[in-house]
């Protein structure tokens, strides 16, 4: 498997999910300004839709779309525990997750990164659905080490990539304690570790 990535990107999620699982795989920048591959290929005849994550399979049929590259991630090792066995409640609540995560989490942090585009109007609006949407999350880690309990699961890999993007929202983590935990513990993992330095996000 290959994962075309961008450092600290949305696709730090799948790539932490990789690095978990222990399968075997390859990963690649790219840049998504010129949409150009670290060997110099262009990226859309990779993925035609420009960005990433994108996971090209074994097979050389692409998958793409952060949460289901995570979940075919998880069942490729299931020793690993990423995610609950298909068809369980737990299952669904993850599902639940990492959908909750994508959109009142991730599309809310868009007019921070395109701030020329952005009126602030819908800047001050999506500000103050981060902090709604965290105040939630914040409220649910009480007690919990992870989204749904004690396990870790690529759910918390996906949370933990987009919270790294409050700075530029100028929210702070100090409001939301628990939340602060949960990213210590998740960055202090291991894999999550090596992902930071292979992307460059860590000396």
């Amino acid at each position: 498997m290959k994962l075309f990535y961008s450092p600290g990107a949305c696709s730090l999620s799948p790539h932490i999910a990789l690095e978990e699982s222990g399968l075997p795989y390859q990963a690649e920048a790219v840049n998504l300004k010129t949409k150009t591959t670290a060997s110099g290929e262009n990226f859309t005849s990779i993925n035609p839709r420009g960005y990433v994550p994108a996971l090209l399979l074994d097979s050389g049929e692409l998958l793409s779309e952060g949460p289901a590259i995570v979940q075919y991630i998880a069942d490729q090792a299931p020793s690993k525990n990423l995610a609950p066995a298909n068809g369980t409640l737990e299952r669904y609540q993850l599902q639940a997750w990492l959908t909750y995560i994508g959109t009142e989490l991730h599309k809310s942090f868009v007019p921070f990164f395109h701030a020329n585009e952005a009126c602030e109007e819908w800047r001050v609006a999506m500000k103050a659905n981060l902090e709604n949407r965290y105040s939630h999350i914040n409220e649910h880690l009480a007690g919990k080490s992870y989204l749904l309990g004690e396990q870790f699961s690529v759910a918390d890999a996906y949370l933990f990539t987009v919270t790294r993007w409050l700075k530029v929202s100028k929210l702070s983590l100090e409001p939301w304690q628990n939340l602060a935990a949960f990213q210590e513990r998740v960055a202090a993992r291991p894999a999550v570790q090596a992902v930071l330095i292979a992307e460059g996000l860590k000396r």
